[in-house]
């Protein structure tokens, strides 16, 4: 009997981790999703598909600012080598290089954070967001894989 109790609460950790795994994964999706959708928003405004509305720019940058918060808890060591539904999955240089993955998140949010006190019209949007833009595909660039 107690060698059941033993299995039993070792295979609910593992399922446990298992769906913690998951979970983390899951939301890192909903987060990259997020930040394309709010992405092509700002870029629309700024390409003049759209007209300038501050909301969407302050809902665009909460988000950003919500990821970079987010992220660094995200990529537990159970989670390496996990291929994402989509194109693309974390590459093992997130776990190999979590220094430097960090530090990129950080520089993310840093440039996030300056953007949300300055951007107040289209120029001022125009004139911030290929900086948020370079700091996402630096990030993408070293640490994001496509599948394949």
């Amino acid at each position: 009997m107690k060698r059941v109790l033993i299995v039993g609460g070792t295979l609910l950790l593992g399922m446990g981790a298992v769906w913690a795994q998951q979970d983390s994964v899951k939301e890192v999706q909903t987060l990259m999703k997020g930040n394309g959708r709010n992405a092509g928003a700002m870029s629309a405004i700024v390409k003049g598909e759209k007209p300038y509305d501050q909301a969407t720019v302050n809902s665009a940058l909460a988000q950003f600012e919500d990821t970079a918060k987010k992220l660094p808890n995200l990529f537990p060591a159970s989670a390496k080598g996990v291929k994402l539904d989509g194109d693309y999955s974390a590459s093992p240089k997130v776990w190999e290089d979590k220094a430097g993955f960090d530090a990129k998140i950080a520089s993310f949010a840093k440039v996030v954070g300056e953007a949300k006190s300055k951007v107040k019209d289209l120029d001022s949007l125009k004139a911030n967001l290929p900086a948020i833009g370079k700091e996402c595909g630096a990030c993408h660039e070293t640490y994001r894989i496509k599948n394949g």
